[in-house]
């Protein structure tokens, strides 16, 4: 027992931290998958909403700092206890999203490592059975070093996630895991190679045959039965293969303008997912920044998911010299961690990417 203690230890010590850091470096990501959870369509818990950021900051670091006191050994009663509320709550979730096809992604790993929700889990039922084995065998889990140390090593290590955690909300992601990441090209990450897997579906058709129904599975084809067709019942078995970006659009009364602006070599894109929730005193340095660059031959566009009549109230509010498109509101949360936020790109590759407290870094 004492050894697979030991061996669980690692393994769960290890997990959390690696889990917790990838979520720590994104945790406005993290908070957008939990408003995904809060919504009415899944947990109905929309009064949590307002308070995703926070709980998402709190989780992850949670996670990291228990992952660590695991290792060292420190106050194993509390840690131990812990780590098992947090594992059944997260295995409660991921059954739920996995059985009644909620959310498709449980964001275990922020953007770095997708899961679909079976597989989200499969992975928390094993976390389970590690986190058991740590509770019943807690007595074998003793400190490696004295309470003094252990205390400065907790200390520090919470101390570093705040710090950690402050700095990426002000600015952006240190490490940016999404498709677009500086050096993307969104035209390519919307293509799909030729040899890709396409998408296997299973037919089951319906008959009746002699006054009794009958059920006849094909992978497509129609099949040869002498009845009357009743209806057919389509499944995908496996899926196909979908490009890092497929929901990417610039959209303007119904039209979609993306393949013309990707073409261009001077693009500034303004991103304002939801302008009600905008840093309006961000847009006056937005209209600073945007003035220049179009003095430097750049052209300019607005991207936001809000009404056009709401932009063109900001556009009189703050005297910005450009319009806005329109797209879904996810795909411009997944660009960039801000609101608003600012990309340059060249022919459709993402050259530089800023949140609004760091416009003044742009170059052009």
């Amino acid at each position: 027992m004492k050894y697979l203690v030991w061996i669980s230890r690692i393994f769960v010590g290890i997990l959390f931290i690696i889990s917790g850091l990838i979520k720590l470096n994104d945790p406005m990501g993290f908070s957008f998958k939990l408003e995904e959870y809060f919504s009415p369509s899944v947990l109905d818990l929309t009064f949590f909403t307002p308070l995703a950021l926070e709980i998402s900051i709190f989780v992850v670091i949670a996670e990291v700092i228990l992952g660590i006191l695991l290792l060292i050994g420190f106050k194993p009663k509390f840690t131990v206890w812990s780590l098992l509320l947090m594992i059944v709550f997260f295995t409660f979730l991921t059954f739920y999203s996995a059985y009644f096809n909620k959310v498709t992604d449980c964001g275990c790993f922020g953007d770095a490592v997708k899961l679909t929700p079976w597989e989200s889990f499969t992975k928390d039922v094993i976390l389970l059975v590690f986190v058991l084995v740590l509770f019943f065998g807690k007595k074998y889990i003793t400190p490696m070093f004295s309470s003094k140390v252990n205390w400065i090593v907790g200390g520090v290590a919470l101390l570093a996630c705040m710090l950690f955690a402050n700095h990426v909300l002000a600015h952006l992601p240190s490490v940016d895991f999404r498709p677009y990441k500086i050096g993307a090209n969104i035209q390519e990450g919307m293509s799909v190679p030729e040899n890709a897997p396409k998408p296997v579906y299973e037919y089951a058709w319906r008959f009746k045959v002699n006054g009794e129904e009958k059920v006849i599975v094909t992978e497509g084809d129609y099949p040869s039965v002498d009845g009357e067709f009743i209806d057919v019942e389509t499944t995908e078995i496996q899926a196909g293969y979908e490009p890092p970006i497929h929901d990417f659009t610039i959209e303007q009364e119904g039209q979609d303008y993306a393949a013309e602006l990707l073409e261009e070599e001077k693009l500034v894109m303004v991103i304002a997912y939801d302008m009600a929730k905008s840093d309006y005193e961000a847009f006056e340095q937005v209209a600073k920044v945007t003035a220049e660059a179009k003095r430097k031959g750049y052209k300019v566009i607005g991207m936001s998911a809000s009404s056009s009549d709401t932009a063109e109230k900001l556009i009189k509010s703050y005297g910005l010299d450009f319009e806005f498109y329109f797209t879904d509101e996810t795909t411009l949360k997944t660009i960039v961690r801000s609101n608003p936020g600012i990309l340059v790109l060249n022919k459709g590759t993402i050259r530089q990417k800023a949140h609004y407290n760091d416009f003044e870094e742009l170059t052009f």
